[in-house]
């Protein structure tokens, strides 16, 4: 019976993320010329429903003084607009410009193409433990202290 230690997962991990090409900042693992955290950002906004600023700070996890150099790239670019609640006057909202939302099209395109290549080489058989052991692997991260 194999055991697992915490040098294998450290060095699975690596691997993943090497082969992955997550340690590529300038692009996204699915070849976008875009860096990871943009990428995130426009999956998180959407032209419909806007959010705040502490809102994408939480829903990416970063520091605020990040998401503010985030947005303000994100609006150099001119894939977000800002514009004041209606509901409270105080509160700046961010939503995806046309550019955005393109930019953000092409993304989800790109990334759904990518999972659909390597998912055509897991074996049919294997992809649910796959999918089981990810969750699983996620889910000891968030309770790691």
């Amino acid at each position: 019976m194999l055991h697992s230690t915490s040098l294998d997962l450290q060095g699975q991990l690596i691997a993943l993320i090497r082969a992955f090409g997550l340690h590529r900042l300038e692009q996204t693992p699915c070849g976008q010329h875009v860096t990871v955290t943009e990428a995130h950002a426009l999956m998180e906004l959407s032209p419909e429903q806007p959010l705040s600023q502490s809102e994408l700070v939480q829903r990416l996890g970063l520091e605020k003084s990040s998401v503010s150099r985030l947005v303000k790239i994100l609006e150099d670019r001119v894939w977000i607009e800002r514009s004041r609640s209606p509901m409270d006057r105080r509160l700046v909202e961010i939503l995806l410009s046309p550019a955005g939302q393109k930019a953000a099209q092409e993304l989800a395109t790109a990334r759904q193409q990518k999972f659909e290549r390597v998912l055509a080489h897991i074996p049919a058989e294997q992809r649910q433990s796959v999918s089981e052991a990810l969750t699983i692997l996620v889910r000891a991260i968030h309770e790691s202290p």
